[in-house]
Parts: C-alpha cells; sequence; structure tokens
C-alpha cells in the first residue's frame, strides 16, 4: 500500500504545472471533448508508465538497496528543482487533430511523458518498491488526479492560477520525500 500512495502523490505533485498539464488545458480547449480526452491520458499514461516501471525494476535488480535509497532520496530533491523550472509547449499538435480528440491525446501524452519527471519518477519508485502494479497504479492515479481537472474545468480561471507559487510548494514537498526517504534508510 505504501506503493501506491507514495507513487500516486508524488506523480500527483511533480505533475502540478507540468507540460502535460498544459497540453491537457490545450485539448479540451480545442476539442470541447472531455471523455476521449480523458481516455486519451489514461491510456497513455498506462502504456508509458509501465514501461518505466518495468525499466525501474530492472535496474533495481542489479543495485544495491542502500544505494537505490540514496539515489531515490537524491532523485527526489533533482526532482524539486526540476519543478521549479516552467514547461514550455510546442506547437505539434495540429497534425493530429485529424484523429480526433482520443488519437491526439494518446500521441501526444505518451510523447509528452517520455523523459519527463513523472515518467523518471516512475522509474526510480519501480526500482525502490517490489510491487509493479501498485507503482503503476500509483502513478496513473497521479497522473490523473492532476490532468482530469484541468481537462473537466478546462479554461475557466486557468490564466489566475499561482504557478510560480504552487511550483516553489510542490518544489519543497519532494525536498521533503527526498529527505524522509534518507531517514528511513
Amino acid at each position: 500500500m505504501e506503493a501506491l500512495l507514495t507513487s500516486t502523490l508524488s506523480v500527483a505533485i511533480a505533475e502540478i504545472g507540468d507540460k502535460t498539464q498544459l497540453l491537457a488545458l490545450l485539448l479540451i480547449c480545442r476539442f470541447r471533448k472531455p471523455w476521449p480526452i480523458i481516455a486519451g491520458m489514461l491510456a497513455a499514461t498506462l502504456l508509458n508508465h509501465a514501461g518505466a516501471a518495468w525499466i525501474g525494476d530492472f535496474i533495481s535488480r542489479w543495485l544495491d538497496p542502500k544505494v537505490m535509497t540514496y539515489l531515490v532520496a537524491a532523485a527526489f530533491v533533482a526532482m524539486a528543482i526540476w519543478i521549479l523550472i516552467p514547461d514550455k509547449m510546442d506547437d505539434e499538435e495540429s497534425s493530429l487533430d485529424k484523429y480526433g480528440p482520443f488519437m491526439a491525446t494518446f500521441v501526444l501524452f505518451f510523447i509528452a511523458e517520455i523523459g519527463d519527471k513523472t515518467q523518471i519518477a516512475t522509474v526510480l519508485l519501480a526500482a525502490k518498491y517490489d510491487s509493479l502494479f501498485q507503482v503503476v497504479a500509483g502513478t496513473t492515479l497521479g497522473m490523473m488526479l492532476a490532468n482530469v481537472p484541468v481537462v473537466l474545468i478546462g479554461k475557466l480561471g486557468a490564466d489566475k492560477l499561482p504557478l510560480k507559487g504552487i511550483r516553489i510548494a510542490c518544489a519543497l514537498l519532494f525536498v521533503g520525500l527526498g529527505v524522509t526517504t534518507l531517514i528511513f534508510v
């Protein structure tokens, strides 16, 4: 259960202000069909994070558990720093419009997650915990918790959110996760 909760919390926090949240907002403004967009996000995240978790599990078999703990703690602190750097959107979505909201969302979310902090978090969490299912379920749940409200609320008030303050609070939470990881070595 710890793997599920930590995975959910870590990814939900990391996702705040991320490019995939901006992508979710862009897609709902473009297509105005929330359910195909949500389904595309879910499918892309499950596929992407399942692959990332498999890689994390593979890595954990080769590293000493104590070394892995230090790497996970350092990665949480690195993610705190990464969160402070705002994401920028690319304008590559227009060529996918013809495939509809589900396919456009699936392709764009899958690509946006490659090398993203939430994918890296998934690799690290899978390396730390023995339950791939709980990690993938948790990271996917975290992504959905952070992105579905963006889709459902849409453009209402999105320009008024204090993203800099939100990023700082999230960075502090990740530093706390890194310190907690080291304390419980």
